[in-house]
């Protein structure tokens, strides 16, 4: 492996292929006339963030109040909260730069009416729109309750409406490019078909497979994807990237081997990828792909190893041989692709590049 001069888990990040799928997104939604604005919340990075400013990138998204504080105070001054908002944050959310243009998420009057009240800066409201992942939303076809949250925040003093904001999370359950087009067409049709009432909303959409997979967008506003950036081995089986654009390897230590079981045991577990797994067809759990790391990074999928299991800090790799299994011996490092590298990217707080760089996460980042 490279001279990381590691001992412990550690995320590693391929700055080269996470460029390339920045670019990749800019390229899709230039041509399709849509506004990217990526979604922070996989890499929750200031640094990562400057990859995407270098390619023109000015509007994002993120999940918590605290992510866009954190965003706000590195000169990211247009960001959607795209979470349905907590009212205890108010004086947070009080507390940002005015000159930030900010969006919050609502999909209820009683939220709109108590956020107003105790505002002190103006912010635009997104309406939360269900159109089929049956998660959070308002239904994409309840015309009367929509009509009433809208009523509402056009009577606010420091509310501005902005549009509508749909995620089409039942994407990431679908391993047929054929059903996620399907979803890709009912998401545009279900959004466009607001616009009837409300011409002048936008309308902001964002899943990772849908946006990575389909080309057109026509009728959107904007998308929001985050995971692109990295990518991982659930994008994979879905169809939403190759092996080759997965852009995080998580590097463990191998602690101890059991050569009887054809087992070895590292320190990586799920306090480091997350207990995410894909369900294989013979009924087992793929909890991350295991690849063997080198001098640029790592290599192709060792097919012939499994995650077999994660506890809180180990993690049980077993090899279908003899031959594959005496490769590696204690003191060696593996690298593992993770399942949702969202998680184990929060879960790690942080990242080394393939050149040796050390780049930040907001975690340990207080408010101000």
């Amino acid at each position: 492996m490279g001279n990381y001069n590691i001992t412990r888990p550690t995320l590693l990040i391929d700055e080269q292929k996470c460029m390339e799928n920045i670019m990749r997104m800019v390229h899709k939604t230039t041509k399709s006339d849509v506004r990217l604005r990526a979604h922070f919340k996989t890499h929750q990075s200031a640094h990562i963030g400057e990859w995407f400013r270098s390619q023109g990138i000015v509007s994002i998204a993120v999940s918590s109040v605290k992510m866009a504080v954190y965003f706000a105070n590195h000169n990211w001054d247009d960001i959607t909260i795209a979470f349905p908002f907590n009212i205890h944050e108010i004086p947070v959310i009080n507390s940002i730069d005015p000159n930030v243009s900010l969006q919050l998420t609502f999909l209820s009057p009683e939220v709109v009416k108590k956020t107003d009240a105790r505002l002190s800066r103006a912010v635009e409201a997104m309406i939360k729109i269900d159109t089929g992942y049956n998660r959070t939303g308002i239904a994409y076809n309840d015309a009367k309750y929509t009509a009433e949250v809208y009523k509402v925040i056009q009577q606010s003093e420091n509310i501005t409406f902005r549009g509508f904001l749909a995620h089409a999370g039942h994407s990431y359950y679908e391993n047929s490019k054929d059903m996620i087009h399907k979803i890709h067409l009912e998401t545009i049709d279900r959004m466009v078909e607001l616009r009837s009432n409300y011409p002048d909303a936008e309308l902001s959409i964002g899943d990772t497979p849908c946006c990575s997979i389909e080309d057109d967008f026509t009728g959107v506003t904007e998308i929001r994807p985050g995971n692109f950036v990295f990518y991982d081995i659930a994008q994979y089986y879905i169809g939403s990237c190759s092996v080759d654009q997965i852009a995080t390897c998580l590097a463990v230590p191998v602690i101890a081997t059991h050569p009887k079981e054809r087992k070895i045991v590292v320190h990586g577990g799920a306090v480091h990828l997350s207990k995410d797994h894909i369900m294989m067809d013979d009924g087992t759990k793929n909890f991350g792909q295991v690849v063997e790391l080198d001098a640029h990074g790592w290599g192709k999928p060792l097919t012939d190893w499994a995650v077999s299991s994660l506890s809180q800090e180990h993690g049980i790799l077993v090899a279908t041989n003899d031959k594959e299994f005496k490769k590696f011996n204690v003191g060696d490092f593996m690298g593992i692709i993770p399942v949702h590298s969202c998680l184990t990217a929060d879960a790690m707080k942080g990242y080394l590049t393939l050149e040796g760089k050390t780049l930040e996460h907001l975690e340990g980042t207080n408010y101000r």
